[in-house]
């Protein structure tokens, strides 16, 4: 039987956790977990960036010159 961590109870059924599976108490609690990520049941909120804060260019607004390319070394 693995040990039990102490501190913070299993993520998925609350029960005491494991060192060898934390945070959870068993390899069946991990799977569960596991499963609910690839379903898509849990996911990370994504943030759209306006598209003035992306710092392009607006459509009618010619590109910046770019800066003369240097030969050789200095």
């Amino acid at each position: 039987m693995p040990s039990l961590a102490s501190g913070k109870p299993c993520a998925i059924c609350g029960k005491p956790a494991a060192e060898k599976f934390r945070p959870f108490c068993s390899q069946r609690c991990k799977d569960v977990d596991l499963h609910r990520w690839l379903s898509g049941r849990y996911a990370v909120p994504a943030v759209e960036a306006e598209e003035d804060e992306l710092g392009l260019p607006e459509p009618d607004e010619p590109p910046p010159p770019l800066a003369p390319r240097r030969r050789g070394f200095d």
